[in-house]
């Protein structure tokens, strides 16, 4: 009986220590599974974190480029957008694995277009510079051309201007004497008012190859003491301006040097400082002055 028992007992102690072994080995599984999902997971939120921090750099590059204002302002707010919705999108984003790996090409892609955005951005700040160096150089020729219509003008810059090449003609050594014209038609110079009859007025238009060759038009107007005009004393008008002349003094220009005379009829001329003025389409483009005894 005794024997039976301890036979019983033996038994017992070996299932139980089977099923000790088991218990063992099932906890093992499972703490080794545990600590899988952990490393898993972790990892998953590496490569979540990294991700983002790609993301924020290219976000931070993108506002770097547009602060340099090249002229690719719309695309590259286009990627910056594009940008800043994949990181509310991964901030958002579950533990996914399959999901990570999208959002990581993506990244790639956005880096590729962000490489050839800088690339055409450095092309366009070259071009900039030789725009900006083209600009300055363009203005060197200007300011030379200026001096050398100085030049042709004479020493006198108050009787002339520089135009507008192509449109406009540059008028030179404007000039007014007074006569008196004796009844056999001879002209006499004169500086005195009461032998006065006649006032002649020369100018030079200068040589321009680029304007338009033809019949031009140009309004003169004589002021006397009183700030009378003499002459026609007609009006025109260009615009709201109001233009009162002497005569009109119309000559046949061919691109060459042109000396122009007109004369000015008249009577009781009076002493004082008299005023020309010849306008260009109610532009003042030539001033003078003479003055009578």
């Amino acid at each position: 009986m005794e024997n039976k028992q301890n036979k019983n007992l033996k038994i017992i102690i070996l299932i139980l220590s089977l099923l000790l072994l088991v218990s063992v080995g099932y906890l093992f599984k499972l703490t080794n599974q545990l600590n899988t999902t952990e490393t898993e997971l972790s990892n998953e939120l590496t490569e979540k974190d990294a991700i983002l921090n790609d993301l924020e750099e290219l976000k931070a590059t993108y506002d770097n480029l547009l602060k340099e204002n090249t002229g690719l302002n719309e695309e590259l707010e286009k990627e910056r957008a594009k940008v800043e919705a994949l990181i509310k999108k991964v901030k958002a984003s579950e533990k996914d694995a399959v999901a990570l790996k999208d959002y990581k090409r993506q990244v790639k892609n956005l880096e590729n277009k962000l490489a050839e955005l800088i690339r055409e951005n450095e092309a366009l700040k070259k071009l900039n510079d030789q725009l900006v160096t083209e600009v300055d150089s363009a203005k060197t020729i200007i300011e030379e051309q200026k001096e050398y219509n100085q030049v042709l003008v004479g020493q006198n810059e108050e009787l002339a201007r520089t135009v507008e090449k192509g449109s406009k003609l540059s008028i030179l050594n404007l000039k007014t004497a007074a006569y008196k014209q004796r009844s056999s038609g001879k002209e006499i110079e004169t500086e005195r008012a009461s032998r006065t009859d006649l006032l002649k007025i020369s100018f030079t238009i200068a040589e321009n190859k680029i304007a338009k060759s033809g019949d031009k038009q140009y309004y003169i107007q004589v002021i006397d003491t009183k700030n009378n005009v003499l002459g026609e004393k007609k009006s025109v008008f260009f615009g709201d301006k109001e233009l009162t002349y002497s005569f009109i003094s119309t000559i046949e220009f061919k691109n060459s040097t042109l000396n122009v005379s007109e004369s000015l009829k008249g009577s009781n001329f009076e002493k004082g400082t008299y005023f020309v003025t010849i306008f260009d389409q109610g532009e003042s483009v030539a001033q003078s002055s003479f003055t009578l005894k």
